[in-house]
């Protein structure tokens, strides 16, 4: 099985400097008032065996982890489902292209060229 949504969760956690217990603390979707348990996380993170997300609990993960809820549905799809999309279709891509929308021309310029020159090597 793969393990998306176990990498992805894991390392935005470390990266916030958060605990199980803060990261459950904070991951309520107002919506639908769903909530993630620390122990689910905990099992999630450690690969004991975890029920699937539902989608509301995947929107109350996406808060507590400040990650566009559609990162974290492509990584649950891929983990528990097998689905993969394309990258170019993917939360990740629209997240660099976001990202490039706010760089300057020249500076848009130069990173294309910097990844035609990494793609070379490949």
């Amino acid at each position: 099985m793969a393990d998306d949504l176990l990498r992805l969760v894991k390392a935005r956690r470390q990266e916030l400097g958060l605990s199980f217990h803060s990261l459950a603390a904070a991951s309520v979707d107002v919506e639908s008032g769903a909530v993630v348990s620390k122990g689910w996380l905990y099992r999630l993170e450690t690969g004991a065996p975890v029920i699937a997300p539902s989608a509301e609990v995947l929107a109350a993960l996406a808060v507590g982890l400040r990650l566009e809820l559609a990162r974290l549905q492509e990584a649950a799809a891929a983990q528990f489902f097998g689905l993969r999309l394309p990258w170019e279709a993917s939360g990740e891509a629209a997240e660099w292209l976001a990202a490039l929308e706010v760089l300057p021309d020249g500076q848009r310029r130069a990173l294309l060229d910097l990844v035609q020159v990494m793609a070379k090597d490949r």
